[in-house]
C-alpha cells in the first residue's frame, strides 16, 4: 500500500524533537560534524534538499560511522562552500551516490578523534576503546565517557589522514527507517522554503519576459509604472553581460527582462499587469557553452516556432534525415532482409513543464562588494561564477544560502532567477525577494524537450535478431547508444540527429530516459507478443544473452542486476499467477546507475489499480524515505504519461497555468503501490530518478491489455476514453 509516513505513529515524538536548532557551544570536528558538551551532534548536510530527504539520509550515514546516538543528532543545512564539501549539487540522483564515501570518512574521522582523545586522557591504547550510542568505553578499566564530555579534547586533535570504515554488514542504522528530521517543521508550517525567506527592509521584485520564445524587449511604459502606488522602481536589465560565456546551466531564453520592484506583493502584481511593452524578433544566436569542462556549440534560430512544425521536422528526420550513427553491430540490413517478421513503430512525446509547487523565487542582498543570496536551487557550483561575472564581484564575496525547495525535478539547476534577483538588488541598492508567478514559470522555460524515435526490430525463429533505433528531438536527441538492448542483439544500429530551437529546455526528472524507456519498453512488449513470448521472459532471455555472450564491449549496464529487478517485480506482483483477464503491463530500465522495474495493473475503467515497483539502487540508507521516493516517482510518472503536455503556437506557450496544464488528481493516483528492493551491499546509487522512466511504458502496456490499442504518442489520455 502507499505509505504515509505520518499516519502510523503520530503520537511517537521521540524522533520529532527540534533538530534544526544546534547548540551554539558545539565544537567542530570536521566540516560535517559538530558536538556540543550536552552530547547533541550537529550533522551538516551539504546538498540542497528538495524532498529526496538528504536532511535525514546524509546524517544517518555520518551517525552510522560515528557510532552516534541517533536521538542526539541534529540535521542542519549547510551553505554553499566548495572548499569544505565535494559536491553540493542536487541532481542526477547523485547526492548519496557521490557523497557516500565522504560522509563515511567524515563520520569515521570524528569517531577516531574521540577515541584518540579518550585514549590520551585514560592513558590506554586506542584499540581497547569501544564506541556505541555516543559513548566511549574502556572495558578492562571500567572507564567511560559520553561524546559530549570528550568533544573539547577531541576538537583539539588533528583530523586523521587515514581511517577505517565499518564493514557494511555491520551497519546498524543504515538500512532502517528513520523519520524525516525536519518532518514536524514541514507539517506545522515552519518557515523552511525560499518563499518564506525575508529580512527587514526587503523589497518585492517581479519580472516580465517576452510572451513568445524568439522575441526580445523593444520598449515598455516604465515611466508610468514607476508612478504607481508602492512601486520603488521599474527598469529593463540583462541577466548576463554580452561577453560572458554561458555554462550549460545558464540556459535562459529571455536574457533581457523588465524588473518591477515595490513595497508589497499586491502592488507589484498590479504594476506587472499594467505594464505594456513592445517586443521584437530576437536575432539568431551562435554561442559556445561550457559543459563540464568542455566547450559545446549551440545555435538558437530566429523565428517563432510552433508544435505543429516541430512534429513535421521530427518526422522528416526520421523519414530520411541525415543521421549520425552512434553504434553499429553486425549487418543490420541483411538481418532485416532474412527475418521472419519485421516490426517498425514510431513514438513521440511532447514538451513538459516542471511545474514545481513552489514557483521560482530567490532572496538577494548586494551591498557594495558583498553578496548574500538565499533560496531554492540545485546547482550552486554552476551559478556562482555567473553571478560573480554579472555583478563584477569576486566569488569569495558571495554567500549562497540554501533553503528547502518546494520541488525541483531539474528546474532549479537553471539558476538564472538567482542572477536576476541579485542584479535587481544591485540596481535598487536594497535587499529584494524575487518571485515568479505560476504563469512566469510555466511560460518561461525550462522544459523537457520534445522527442520522437523510430524503432525497427526483426524476429527470426521468434528470436530478436535485429534492432534499429533512430532518434531525434528538439533541441536534443534522446539516444543512449550503449544501453539495453545493445549488447543483447547481434545486429544493432543506433543513430540520432538533434534539431535546433530557440525554446529553452533542460533536465527533467531522468533526462532523455523518461522518454526512451517508454519507446524501448513499449516496443519490446509488442515484439514479444509477436514472438508469442511472455513479456518478462522475453526480456530475461535478451539479458541472459547480454550476460553470457555480449555483443560489443561498451554496454553500460549490468545484465545480471537488470534481470534481478525484473525477477523481483515478477515475484512481488505474482505476475505468473495473475488471471489472463488482468490488465497488466511491465517495463524495466537502467539509468543513473540504478535498475528499476514496474508492473502496473489497470482496471477495466482504465484506472491504475496496483503498481509493483522493484529497485536495485544498492544499499538503501533510509528504507521508509526510499519507499516514499519510489511512490512519488510512480505517481509523477502516471500523471505525466497520461496528461503531461506543453505545446506552442508562434512561439507562445499554449498553457500558462493549471487550468489548462493537466496534472494528476488524487482520484487518479494508483490505489496501491508496493515497493521492493534488491538486497545487496553495493554502494548506493541513484533513486530519485530511476523509478520514473519505466512507469510510462508499464502503463502503456497495461492500457494495451485493457483496450487492445497500442499507445505511441504521449500523453496517453488523449487516446483513451475520458475518466469519470
Amino acid at each position: 500500500m502507499i505509505n504515509f509516513a505520518w499516519s502510523a505513529d503520530m503520537t511517537d515524538k521521540t524522533e520529532f524533537k527540534q533538530r534544526n536548532k544546534p547548540d551554539e557551544q558545539a565544537l567542530k570536528l570536521n566540516a560535517y560534524l559538530l558536538i556540543a558538551p550536552s552530547g547533541d551532534i550537529t550533522a551538516m548536510v551539504p546538498n540542497p534538499e528538495f524532498g529526496q530527504n538528504v536532511m535525514t539520509s546524509m546524517p544517518m550515514v555520518l551517525a552510522e560511522e560515528m557510532d552516534a546516538d541517533w536521538q542526539r543528532v541534529i540535521a542542519k543545512q549547510a551553505n554553499y562552500d566548495a572548499r569544505a564539501y565535494d559536491r553540493q549539487f542536487t541532481g542526477g540522483s547523485q547526492s548519496i551516490h557521490q557523497a557516500w564515501n565522504s560522509l563515511r570518512v567524515a563520520g569515521a574521522s570524528a569517531r577516531q578523534m574521540l577515541v584518540a582523545a579518550a585514549a590520551q586522557q585514560w592513558q590506554v591504547p586506542a584499540s581497547e576503546i569501544s564506541t556505541e550510542q555516543s559513548v566511549l568505553r574502556h572495558h578492562s578499566s571500567g572507564k567511560q565517557s559520553s561524546y559530549g564530555a570528550m568533544a573539547s579534547a577531541a576538537a583539539k586533535l588533528s583530523t586523521p589522514e587515514e581511517v577505517s570504515l565499518k564493514d557494511k554488514a555491520d551497519f546498524k542504522l543504515i538500512g532502517n527507517s528513520k523519520k524525516n528530521t525536519v518532518g514536524e517543521d514541514i507539517v506545522t508550517g515552519k518557515p523552511l522554503f525560499g518563499l518564506d525567506y525575508k529580512t527587514e527592509g526587503t523589497l518585492v521584485a517581479m519580472i516580465v519576459h517576452p510572451p513568445a520564445f524568439g522575441q526580445e524587449l523593444a520598449s515598455a511604459n516604465l515611466a508610468a509604472i514607476k508612478k504607481m502606488d508602492g512601486i520603488v522602481d521599474a527598469f529593463s536589465f540583462e541577466t548576463v553581460k554580452p561577453d560572458y560565456q554561458n555554462n550549460y546551466f545558464d540556459s535562459n531564453a529571455f536574457p533581457k527582462l523588465v524588473a518591477i520592484v515595490g513595497l508589497k506583493t499586491w502592488q507589484v502584481l498590479k504594476a506587472k499587469r499594467a505594464l505594456t511593452a513592445e517586443w521584437s524578433l530576437r536575432p539568431a544566436i551562435n554561442e559556445t557553452i561550457r559543459l563540464f569542462g568542455t566547450e559545446t556549440p549551440r545555435f538558437y534560430p530566429q523565428g517563432l516556432e510552433s508544435s505543429t512544425s516541430h512534429t513535421q521536422q521530427m518526422q522528416a528526420v526520421l523519414n530520411g534525415g541525415d543521421m549520425e550513427v552512434l553504434r553499429a553491430d553486425g549487418d543490420i540490413n541483411a538481418a532485416f532482409d532474412t527475418a521472419d517478421t519485421v516490426l517498425e513503430r514510431t513514438y513521440t512525446a511532447p514538451y513538459l513543464a516542471h511545474n514545481t509547487m513552489e514557483p521560482m523565487n530567490f532572496y538577494a542582498s548586494v551591498k557594495g562588494t558583498s553578496v548574500h543570496v538565499a533560496g531554492p536551487l540545485q546547482a550552486p557550483v554552476f551559478i556562482q561564477g555567473t553571478l560573480a561575472a554579472r555583478l563584477n564581484i569576486p566569488q569569495d564575496n558571495i554567500e549562497i544560502e540554501f533553503t528547502r525547495m518546494g520541488g525541483g525535478f531539474g528546474r532549479r539547476a537553471y539558476s538564472h532567477y538567482l542572477v536576476e534577483a541579485a542584479a535587481i538588488s544591485q540596481a535598487v541598492k536594497a535587499p529584494v525577494k524575487l518571485m515568479y508567478t505560476r504563469e512566469d514559470d510555466m511560460t518561461g522555460g525550462i522544459y523537457r524537450p520534445t522527442y520522437s524515435v523510430k524503432i525497427k526490430g526483426a524476429l527470426k525463429n521468434n528470436k530478436l535478431v535485429a534492432y534499429r533505433v533512430s532518434g531525434t528531438g528538439i533541441p536534443e536527441h534522446c539516444i543512449a547508444a550503449d544501453r539495453f538492448p545493445a549488447g543483447a542483439v547481434d545486429n544493432y544500429l543506433a543513430e540520432a540527429k538533434a534539431i535546433d530551437s530557440n525554446i529553452t529546455t533542460g533536465a527533467f526528472r531522468a533526462p532523455r530516459s523518461n522518454f526512451m524507456a517508454s519507446a524501448e519498453q513499449s516496443f519490446l512488449d509488442e515484439i514479444a507478443e509477436l514472438a508469442g513470448a511472455d513479456a518478462i521472459d522475453f526480456r530475461l532471455e535478451l539479458l541472459k544473452r547480454a550476460k553470457d555472450n555480449p555483443v560489443g564491449e561498451k554496454n553500460d549496464y549490468d545484465p545480471e542486476r537488470y534481470a534481478g529487478v525484473l525477477k523481483l517485480a515478477r515475484e512481488s506482483s505474482g505476475w505468473d499467477k495473475l488471471p489472463k483477464s488482468v490488465n497488466k503491463g511491465v517495463a524495466a530500465y537502467f539509468c543513473h546507475n540504478s535498475y528499476a522495474a514496474q508492473v502496473i495493473i489497470v482496471d477495466d475503467n482504465l484506472a491504475v489499480d496496483k503498481v509493483f515497483s522493484a529497485m536495485d539502487c544498492g544499499i538503501v540508507v533510509n528504507r521508509d524515505a526510499a519507499i516514499n521516493m519510489v511512490e512519488g516517482a510512480v505517481i509523477d510518472g502516471v500523471g505525466n504519461a497520461l496528461f503531461g503536455e506543453m505545446t506552442f503556437t508562434d512561439g507562445v506557450p499554449d498553457k500558462s497555468n493549471f487550468d489548462r496544464y493537466r496534472m494528476i488528481r488524487m482520484k487518479e493516483a494508483p490505489k496501491e503501490i508496493h515497493v521492493s528492493f534488491v538486497e545487496n551491499l553495493v554502494d548506493p546509487t541513484g533513486l530519485g530518478e530511476p523509478p520514473f522512466p519505466p512507469v510510462f511504458p508499464a502503463l502503456a502496456n497495461a492500457l494495451y491489455k485493457a483496450t487492445g490499442t497500442r499507445l505511441y504518442e504521449q500523453p496517453y489520455a488523449k487516446q483513451l476514453k475520458p475518466s469519470n
